[in-house]
């Protein structure tokens, strides 16, 4: 069965100007949005790259969970960021995915493995499959 997400953004007045709000069709949250945090960042307003990342992040998260669980090396923790790149005038640049892991019985080479697997086949890294992707992974024993 498919499942399907949503989100819904209303938006009042100009670009520059006007601002926003983004609110999940689960109704867990409703954030502000507004093109100043977008193009020069802000620490109390999302972007839609921030939540690009936040996407990226937990999808990335899940197929490594999933991968290493199928191969008999359960994670006890996987901690993993995304961080999002955007440039007015251009867009999104890219992500860049850094994960930490404890996984008993791997060596960070196959840790490595793993997540490289992880980030060229999750659904997320494959819908951004326009923008480079790049991960840095640490095994931790």
């Amino acid at each position: 069965m498919a499942v399907k997400s949503t989100a819904s953004t209303l938006w009042r007045g100009s670009l520059e100007q006007g601002s926003g709000t983004t609110s999940f069709g689960t109704g867990v949250a409703t954030l502000g949005v507004h093109w100043k945090a977008r193009s020069q960042g802000s620490g109390d307003t999302t972007t839609p790259e921030e939540l690009l990342a936040a996407a990226h992040a937990s999808c990335f998260a899940m197929a490594l969970s999933h991968a290493l669980s199928q191969a008999g090396h359960e994670p006890s923790e996987l901690q993993v960021s995304a961080e999002v790149g955007f440039e007015a005038g251009i867009g999104v640049t890219g992500s860049v995915l850094k994960v930490s892991g404890s996984v008993d019985g791997l060596s960070q080479e196959q840790f490595e493995g793993f997540a490289n697997d992880a980030k060229d086949n999750c659904p997320v890294s494959q819908a951004l499959a326009g923008i480079e992707i790049t991960l840095a992974s640490t095994s931790l024993q």
